[in-house]
């Protein structure tokens, strides 16, 4: 089968979320189907990773999306910012050319699904979440303006969902929460299951490298709801604990830390790395991992890594709920910065508690979340779609 995969990023390396899971779609896909690749690529590193791809046999064409300033004339309009930004002709004349021997069309990221629209071939609209629902919560944390363009992109951005979701044959979802919020939000539309899974060679317990009292925090450090989750902790939880705890450290640990990020590490105790080639060695070295994030959909990447390496977790229900986990049992729940504190003193004190939290972590996610398991619905989805074709 000849595939066609339209991606927001470069699927490689596999170093934040988005790029985890399309470069294991498009690995999968490709032992057994030709697979070409059109995405966007944001910097000199996603060029390279774009010549690595075809070194590795995906025939593949990058474009660069359009500057944020560029694209504010399009306030104006009833058109969706993030298609304005993710739009592009030449992208789209690339399409246009490609789907002409297609067999299935397969797009990453609402913004993506807009370059297929006009062609009537076979077509999967890989959501993850409903950015439309971000938008929202972004506009329900901030101010005048931003609060009115978060709003005005939460609503045109759902407009179009609906209309995309409803013209497309199947539209993935990476956890069953998100397909019931999709259900509810856009019914009618045909939708599936396909998780997210976590590399469990990657990521393996090294207790013995394991530092007292480290806490840690991975992420890309421009993305908002990690900025805001990182500045809540630091502000509000890490001092908590340092109160009972003056031994204890936070890193943040990811790339393109913004101004305001680097700012967090003046604050004793407080370590921001900026980018770094592995973030597991960093879990390998931490005793604890927090995930406090207040605004968070589909499923965090970075709670999986962490109950794969044995870390005790402490999130937030926004940065769990996507987990199929237990609280209590398979990691921490805590929402008030009261809580936080209390469920991270807890686990320093208590060694053994945490190592033994830790434990159970692992033998979850190598249950439900081995990346072979998770996407073998992949294979019978995509035959059962061309078949219906």
């Amino acid at each position: 089968m000849n595939i066609l995969f339209l991606s927001q990023r470069v699927p490689f390396p596999p170093n934040r979320g988005d790029k985890i899971t399309t470069w294991r779609l498009i690995e999968r896909m490709a032992r057994d189907h030709r697979v070409r690749v059109v995405a966007f690529e944001h910097d000199e590193g996603d060029r390279d990773a774009a010549r690595e791809l075809a070194r590795r046999g995906f025939e593949i064409a990058t474009f660069r999306p359009k500057s944020k300033l560029a694209s504010l004339p399009g306030l104006l309009g009833r058109r969706p910012m993030t298609l304005n930004v993710f739009g592009s002709a030449a992208l789209q004349a690339q399409v246009d050319r490609w789907i002409a021997d297609t067999d299935l069309a397969y797009a990453y990221s609402s913004s993506m699904g807009a370059f297929f629209l006009r062609h009537d071939v076979p077509r999967v609209m890989h959501f993850a979440e409903l950015d439309s629902d971000k938008w929202r919560q972004y506009a329900e944390r901030t101010r005048f303006p931003m609060r009115w363009v978060y709003a005005r992109e939460a609503r045109t951005l759902r407009a179009f969902e609906v209309e995309l979701a409803h013209a497309v044959d199947e539209n993935i979802f990476c956890t069953p929460l998100e397909e019931e919020i999709f259900q509810r939000e856009i019914p009618g539309a045909p939708s599936s299951v396909l998780r997210n899974g976590v590399d469990l060679d990657a990521y393996r317990p090294a207790p013995e490298e394991a530092e007292p009292a480290h806490l840690v925090f991975v992420g890309v450090m421009n993305y908002y709801p990690n900025v805001d989750g990182c500045r809540w902790f630091c502000e509000e939880i890490f001092p908590r604990v340092r109160e009972r705890a003056p031994q204890a450290r936070f890193s943040i640990v990811g790339a393109h830390p913004t101004p305001e990020v680097q700012e967090l590490g003046r604050m004793d105790g407080v370590e921001v790395t900026g980018f770094v080639d592995d973030p597991s060695d960093w879990l390998r070295r931490a005793s604890i991992s927090v995930a406090p994030l207040r605004i968070a959909r589909g499923i965090q990447n970075k709670v999986l890594e962490a109950l794969a390496m044995g870390l005790p977790v402490v999130g937030t229900t926004s940065a769990t709920q996507g987990v199929e986990g237990r609280p209590g049992r398979d990691f921490l729940l805590a929402d008030s910065a009261e809580e936080q504190a209390e469920a991270i003193l807890g686990l320093i004190e208590r060694p053994d508690e945490a190592r033994a939290l830790g434990d159970r972590g692992r033998a979850f996610v190598e249950e439900r979340y081995d990346w072979e398991a998770c996407l073998a619905p992949l294979d019978t989805l995509l035959s059962r779609i061309a078949a219906r074709a």
